[in-house]
């Protein structure tokens, strides 16, 4: 399976649009944007990513919570999940991904190097 489709979470608009012209222009991924995890688990199926980035900090729900509810349906469960955030302590990082998180990547990011990261985790996941 390869990663085409990345479902991103973010109510930064600025981050948002920074992050999906990287995603899409240089890594060629197709990007659907959500502004908070409410809407994420609203679309999410009908939009099918291979892939979840997902914002820490929302208002309403924040990403944890909305990643609890992803691996609490079945037809969601298995979307490999990535947070982007600055929280980065290492107990942190440990609890995110304790929670089913494949990886964390810093903010602020390099929206240059973004891609690669993204594919990186997902190859690793993918044991590649």
């Amino acid at each position: 399976m390869t990663l085409a489709r990345i479902l991103y979470v973010e109510d930064e608009p600025d981050i948002q649009a920074v992050a999906k012209l990287a995603l899409e222009m240089v890594g060629g991924f197709e990007v659907r944007l959500c502004d908070n995890g409410v809407q994420a688990l609203a679309e999410v199926k009908d939009f099918g990513p291979d892939l979840i980035l997902l914002d820490v900090m929302m208002p309403g729900m924040d990403g944890p919570g909305t990643l609890q509810k992803l691996r609490a349906d079945p037809a969601t469960a298995n979307i490999p999940v990535i947070f982007l955030t600055a929280r980065v302590l290492p107990p942190d990082v440990a609890h995110y991904q304790a929670m089913g998180a494949l990886d964390v990547i810093a903010k602020p990011f390099d929206p240059m190097s973004l891609p690669a990261q993204v594919a990186q985790i997902w190859s690793r996941a993918r044991g590649g």
